[in-house]
């Protein structure tokens, strides 16, 4: 791995302005420490330069085993290994030193090391050419309503026949409902189900609440679930099928055990009872995503960059970082206060869901290191749902890091919904 430093690193800003751009505001030294053996890597203002040996005072040392150094060097390394923050998540990485530094720097940093991977410079190619110009058949529109007694103008789009079975889809926190794209264009999705994606407030093109400004936001469970209730309500859903990711695979729960016998069906992406924390400090502490020290989406990107898997399209995996990269000030870390505290659930409270009148369905990520594909198995345990798998090569935002990966385990789901089984 060292050695890989040493052959990649300085030349890796040479063809990549993005970075060499981000390069040029950075002074760091990293020791990079592989068992017995270290290396220096030295970010000075656009240049990387990478010695060997642990020289001068570092900023910040890494450290890992030989074998796990060389995990995360594969093409297409283990779960768990797939970024610098993901082996610190899952304690196969310690960090030391001035992680405020670090953390301010993260998405270059993993963006420099995983050069060190074979094929990395053809995994960054673009996209593939749209060919003759086309409109596509989602439709984006603003909806007025109140929430708990506060006016708000809510934004969503939908595609697919107006009389189709309504499948209502929830973005991860941070986030928006652009993430449910790949789904709204799919013709075979939307030849029977109306799809649907809303902002919540305050995420995407959906407007905070006048006298926001003077508000701390914390999303909570009983609010999160109005605004889906209301939403239902005022499109005039008739027994929607729920779709929801992270939070929304939490909320889909919540709804289910408030409302049940409102839904065709509840697909969870990504649910538990509760989230991983991580095993390092710097996740746990993501006051990093709020400070006037730190560019906000940017480390909201670079913390969340850690739950993609792999195999994700380099044009899918930088949209999704992209989305989070223009959250609003405040509003991640408002999200997490539903997704890891108020929005907690236990064994005992879901045990209704076992025989309610909701089928509920559970799709989960290989690579999610939030929601665990284990934290999934014990809830699926609990509830005994009519489906529970776990999707290979994902990670924690199947929807937009991979959307034809992601549609090859949701159709079939879908057509067990639409068959009533």
């Amino acid at each position: 791995m060292l050695e890989r430093l040493a052959d990649t690193l300085p030349g890796v800003l040479r063809n990549n302005s993005g970075l060499g751009q981000r390069a040029r505001r950075t002074q760091l030294t990293l020791h990079v420490s592989a068992g017995p053996k270290t290396a220096t890597v030295h970010f000075d203002q656009g240049r990387i330069a990478v010695e060997a040996g642990a020289k001068g005072s570092p900023d910040v040392t890494l450290m890992a085993t030989t074998e796990a150094w060389a995990s995360y060097a594969q093409a297409l390394p283990p779960v768990g290994y797939q970024s610098l923050n993901g082996m610190m998540r899952a304690g196969f990485l310690t960090a030391k030193g001035n992680m405020l530094e670090f953390a301010r720097h993260l998405l270059l940093i993993e963006e420099v090391f995983a050069s060190v991977r074979p094929q990395a410079e053809r995994a960054a190619a673009t996209g593939t050419t749209v060919g003759k110009p086309h409109i596509e058949d989602i439709v984006g529109r603003y909806l007025r309503l109140d929430l708990l007694g506060r006016p708000h103008r809510i934004y969503f789009e939908e595609a697919g026949p107006k009389d189709g079975i309504p499948l209502l889809c929830l973005h991860t926190a941070g986030s928006d409902g652009r993430q449910w794209r790949g789904i709204l264009n799919d013709a075979e999705v939307t030849r029977s189900f109306r799809v649907i994606a809303f902002d919540l407030p305050r995420h995407g093109k959906s407007s905070p609440p006048a006298g926001f400004e003077r508000e701390c936001y914390q999303l909570t469970t009983d609010f999160y679930v109005a605004t889906v209730m209301a939403m239902v309500e005022a499109l005039g859903l008739a027994r929607p099928v729920v779709m929801g990711c992270s939070i929304g695979g939490r909320v889909i729960l919540h709804l289910a055990l408030r409302h049940r016998t409102h839904f065709r069906a509840a697909i969870g992406l990504q649910s538990a009872l509760v989230a991983d924390p991580g095993r390092d400090a710097i996740l746990r502490d993501l006051s990093i995503i709020w400070r006037p020290d730190v560019h906000g989406g940017d480390a909201a990107a670079a913390t969340v960059a850690c739950l993609i898997g792999p195999h994700a399209r380099s044009a899918d995996r930088w949209e999704t970082l992209w989305h989070y990269s223009q959250s609003g000030p405040g509003v991640f870390s408002g999200d997490l206060h539903y997704y890891s505290e108020d929005g907690n659930l236990g064994a005992a409270e879901v045990a209704p869901l076992a025989s309610g009148p909701c089928p509920i369905y559970l799709l989960t990520g290989e690579y999610d290191l939030s929601a665990t594909p284990v934290l999934t198995a014990e809830l699926a345990r609990l509830i005994k749902p009519r489906h529970f798998e776990v999707m290979q090569g994902l990670g924690h935002f199947p929807m937009s890091e991979d959307p034809q990966r992601f549609l090859d385990y949701l159709r079939p789901v879908l057509e067990r919904i639409a068959r009533a089984e």
